[in-house]
């Protein structure tokens, strides 16, 4: 049995089954057999994402509102100002008439006396007369008609030949002449200025050279040249009509007394410096409604203009006077005259309109004590000023009234005196001939020109029709270049300062402005000067508005580093934890995986 299961050692050896493989070694720091999950991360990513889609909702929250303003019309505009000056169109004409219908005409070449008229128009232009803003010395035409029987026009038949007859004029009563050229229809209908030459006048010595209160003068003469009247013509339409009859040392026009939004007020006062020694009142209505309201009326275009009085007591002057026996009174001289207003005793600005952008105009009538009475004003040269009153440029003016007895009223008698209509009438003209002043006009009655002097007649509205024409080309020219200055210094602003409120106010108030700018440019070429002058009045005051509105000027810098610091504290610490819990979570998660591939790519070598 033995030799049965013993094996024969020529036999080979049995085969053994094959062992199973072996798995691949396994590290678990390196290694993971899972897949990572993406809760964790869903879950910091959706915290991460919320607090961004709040930061839009944040700076809406805190975002300033800022309604849209015309940047590129601002632009247009301000260049518009600088490179293209205003070009206001006048029409003059010369109309030479003979003093005798009878008479032979004279031998005159119309066009090499338009010629001579010209150059010399440019000549005063070039010295610097008639040239500034709001002048048409550039863009003027000029009309010359010869009425002698056969008429003979240049340039226009606008004139209508036999119109007037010098025969029917009385030269020698300038208001007669006046209003007979006034019904005569010069103008027709339009802004014409018109000078008649009247040659061979009889009953005149020289030449007189009368300017009306319209927009027409006159020369009455005999025997002159033909450059004479050139040079007569061209002074007249440039010096007068065109430049306003001003001259040196007067008030330029950039002083114009108007406020900024287009208002003047003006501030009527009666001191009583001493009421021990008398005391006086006004009816100030009588001037307010018989003298006041047609200069007020005319002045329409130019502002708008409010009236009101006041009487006040025990308001000494600052300065001391002193006793001129020659003289018979107290005298002042002008050196003292700047320190007569006493700030500190005279409650003037007592108006509503003091706080805001009104111009106020203040007027005094200064009664003095019975100590110093009467109190003259006394000129440089020695002599009495013959009004007694004085102006301060862009305040007002100030008049001393002396009573006609000097003596005091005694105790036991004080009675308030009334300023009678007399009175009132020589104080009403000293203070026309003082507005007239502050807004840069002559308040005599002569011009000297080059060859002769011209007599300007005075309206009974204080300004004459070519005054308010001269007035409201300057005050548009003024108005227009203001409001351009304004609105480009509000663009650059608002640009400059991104956090910076705009309304919708002050969008329609820079819209309205600018439409009103250029209604009154095209106004002002078309020669509407009334209307230009409102328009730019409009335009100036609406600019201001737009530039102080009050709600820009509270937050004018509220910077975007301003509300970052402000909000930083709250959101910044919480929002980092976020982002950096985020970022934790994200490496986290990217090492996971790592480890997951590398086990996957192990197992499958292994396998």
């Amino acid at each position: 049995m033995a030799e049965e299961i013993s094996e024969s050692p020529n036999d080979p050896p049995p085969e053994t089954p094959p062992s199973p493989p072996s798995e691949p070694e396994f590290d678990s720091k390196t290694m993971r057999k899972t897949k990572p999950g993406l809760k964790r991360l869903f879950l910091t990513f959706t915290v991460l994402v919320s607090f961004l889609l709040g930061f839009p909702f944040l700076f809406k929250s805190v975002e300033i509102y800022r309604s849209p303003l015309p940047f590129h019309d601002i632009d247009i505009l301000s260049n518009d100002v600088v490179s293209n000056p205003f070009l206001f169109p006048c029409h003059f004409q010369a109309i030479f008439v003979p003093s005798d219908p009878k008479s032979s005409s004279i031998d005159v070449n119309l066009d090499e006396l338009e010629l001579s008229i010209r150059s010399k128009i440019t000549k005063l232009a070039s010295k610097g007369i008639g040239s500034q803003c709001g002048a048409c010395t550039n863009n003027f035409t000029l009309s010359l008609t010869l009425d002698y029987g056969d008429c003979t026009q240049s340039l226009s038949k606008s004139y209508k030949c036999g119109l007037i007859r010098a025969v029917d004029l009385d030269f020698s009563d300038d208001e007669s002449v006046d209003e007979a050229l006034e019904s005569a229809g010069l103008d027709f209908g339009g802004k014409v200025y018109s000078v008649v030459v009247v040659v061979n006048g009889d009953g005149v010595e020289g030449v007189k050279v009368v300017v009306g209160k319209y927009r027409h003068a006159w020369i009455v003469g005999r025997d002159w040249g033909v450059e004479e009247v050139a040079e007569r013509l061209a002074e007249i339409f440039v010096k007068v009509f065109v430049n306003g009859g001003r001259e040196e040392g007067l008030i330029h026009g950039e002083f114009m007394p108007v406020g900024a939004d287009g208002r003047i007020v003006l501030s009527f006062n009666l001191l009583n410096a001493d009421p021990r020694d008398w005391t006086y009142d006004w009816d100030f209505q009588k001037i307010d409604e018989t003298l006041l309201a047609p200069m007020i009326d005319v002045l329409g275009p130019i502002a708008n203009i409010s009236v009101e009085s006041q009487v006040l007591y025990y308001t000494p002057k600052f300065t001391f006077s002193s006793w001129d026996e020659k003289l018979g009174g107290y005298t002042l001289s002008t050196k003292d005259l700047p320190f007569f207003v006493n700030s500190n005793e005279w409650h003037l600005d007592t108006s509503i309109a003091a706080g805001g952008r009104s111009k106020i105009l203040q007027f005094v009538v200064y009664v003095p004590s019975a100590k110093e009475c009467p109190l003259l004003l006394q000129l440089p040269n020695g002599e009495i000023s013959k009004t007694n009153a004085f102006i301060s440029p862009m305040w007002g003016g100030v008049m001393v009234w002396n009573p006609q007895s000097c003596s005091r009223d005694s105790d036991s008698e004080l009675v308030t005196h009334i300023l009678s209509p007399e009175d009132l009438q020589k104080v009403f003209e000293v203070f026309a001939g003082q507005f007239r002043q502050l807004f840069g006009l002559k308040s005599g009655s002569l011009h000297v020109g080059a060859l002769d002097t011209y007599s300007l007649l005075a309206s009974e509205k204080g300004f004459t029709e070519w005054e308010l024409d001269f007035l409201s080309r300057q005050h548009t020219c003024f108005n227009i270049h203001s409001s351009a200055t304004t609105l480009g210094s509000l663009s650059k602003l608002v640009q400059s300062l991104p956090r910076m409120i705009i309304m919708d106010e002050i969008g329609k108030q820079v819209k309205f402005s600018l439409e009103a700018a250029n209604l009154a440019r095209s106004n002002a070429s078309l020669g509407f000067y009334d209307a230009s002058a409102v328009s730019s009045r409009q335009a100036r005051s609406l600019a201001e508005d737009a530039f102080f509105h009050p709600s820009i000027m509270s937050v004018s810098y509220y910077s975007f580093e301003h509300c970052f610091a402000v909000y930083s504290p709250f959101f910044l610490p919480v929002s980092m934890h976020v982002l950096l819990a985020a970022l934790r979570e994200w490496r986290r998660y990217k090492q996971e995986k790592a480890k997951y591939l590398l086990w996957k790519s192990t197992e499958k070598v292994a396998s």
